[in-house]
């Protein structure tokens, strides 16, 4: 069993560049089935979310190429068949195959996804679109079955219930081969959708409107092969921004995109946290008097989900008493109890968080119940006095390249242990 012992209570300063985004090339890796030739993504993570994307690639009969951070992937050797059910089991966006090889082959049988237990996260809303398709579900055991009987998949207008990432990147996957013209109305808005978006694009889709709510694709008949760079991963960047409050005595952070991160950052201004915002960086001061703030998370351009637990630990060093409520996965509250086991003042009601700033976090044994509340754990691991152990670390493994490295590059006691 792997796990994470932080020595904290130590000042960190230095620079830190951020990685390729887990939640586009999650998508972008799965959009490759539809080419008819190689392509090429640029600043891919080192994460295991990639590893077992790849995996599942190389199982279907892709051919893959990863070195540094390229990853060439030739998709032409892809055969339909079911996708391997351990991977899927473990994986979250295992769900956009569906939309790729739907797209592909008219059909797809896959296991039902994994990924962080974040309460309910329904593929209903995915379904709904295909059917729209002229796709049609059934079930067998673990597996789901989409198929549109050797028909070709038809546009459709799509109205989403509720705005959705998934959803919107899904559909448009599948609808990029489509006959005819598909319409997502309420589509969701966030980078990662304009990065799929332009991947696409760039191998010959007609999508336009990505980045607004109604996003429109024309089917074409085939897409070819492509290079393409990973937009930089705007939640690593907000959890090492709210590191570099935490613990900072000045740092850096590189390849981050401002206009990604403006909900999280005029929090950060809100509570009086002073940084210098350059075209592709951003400088974090050592900071002093910071004062608490409510926070209410929201789709995009409003404060993200994955941002809502590793602000946490900042929030602690602040004056006064105040509230996280998640809008987008209400159960997302599992860090408070760890915390606690920290000192922290944090408490949850109702799936709210009420905390008070300024107790002293002091080391403890801790679990990383999902990828982000692992985040929270390592600052909060690296604010306290003595030593913190956080197990179950694969849950931060999948979506923070080269975590450890990075952060003893700027000065923190932390290792990796096999126990």
């Amino acid at each position: 069993m792997k796990k994470i012992v932080i020595n904290g209570g130590r000042p960190l300063k230095g620079e830190i560049t951020i990685s390729g985004a887990k939640n586009s090339v999650v998508a972008l890796i799965p959009a490759i089935i539809l080419s008819d030739d190689v392509v090429i993504l640029d600043c891919v993570p080192d994460i295991s979310d990639v590893a077992s994307l790849v995996d599942i690639m190389e199982i279907m009969g892709a051919s893959v190429k990863r070195y540094d951070d390229v990853l060439e992937i030739d998709p032409r050797g892809v055969q339909n068949k079911p996708m391997p059910y351990g991977k899927i089991n473990s994986l979250r966006a295992s769900y956009y195959f569906y939309g790729s090889l739907l797209g592909r082959f008219g059909e797809a049988t896959v296991g039902l996804p994994g990924g962080c237990d974040l309460g309910p996260r329904p593929i209903d809303l995915h379904l709904k679109a295909f059917e729209a398709m002229g796709a049609k579900t059934t079930y067998e055991g673990d597996n789901m079955n989409l198929s549109t009987n050797g028909s070709k998949l038809q546009g459709a207008s799509i109205y989403m219930d509720t705005v959705s990432v998934g959803a919107t990147i899904n559909t448009m996957l599948a609808a990029v081969k489509a006959q005819g013209r598909t319409v997502i109305e309420n589509a969701a808005r966030e980078p990662e959708i304009i990065d799929v978006a332009t991947l696409l694009n760039n191998m010959g889709a007609h999508i336009r409107g990505a980045a607004t709510d109604m996003i429109t694709i024309d089917g074409v008949e085939s897409i070819h092969g492509t290079r393409h760079q990973v937009i930089p991963d705007r939640i690593e960047a907000g959890t090492y921004i709210s590191l570099a409050a935490a613990v900072g005595q000045g740092i850096l952070i590189n390849n981050v995109l401002y206009e990604h991160l403006e909900g999280f950052i005029a929090k950060l201004e809100e509570m009086g946290v002073h940084m210098t915002v350059s075209e592709d960086s951003i400088f974090v001061e050592e900071q002093k008097n910071l004062k608490a703030v409510n926070i209410k998370t929201a789709p995009y351009p409003g404060f993200a989900t994955d941002l809502q637990q590793p602000i946490t630990p900042l929030l602690l060093k602040a004056e006064g008493r105040g509230t996280l409520i998640d809008t987008i996965y209400e159960k997302r509250v599992n860090h408070v109890f760890e915390l606690a086991k920290m000192n922290a003042d944090i408490t949850t009601t109702n799936d709210h968080i009420i905390y008070k700033g300024g107790n002293s976090l002091h080391g403890a044994s801790v679990r990383a119940t999902d990828l982000r509340a692992g985040a929270a754990l390592v600052i909060a691991g690296l604010m306290a006095e003595g030593r913190t152990e956080i197990t179950s670390v694969e849950f931060i493994l999948r979506g923070y390249s080269n975590i450890i490295e990075k952060l003893r590059k700027l000065g923190a006691d932390i290792e990796l242990i096999e126990d």
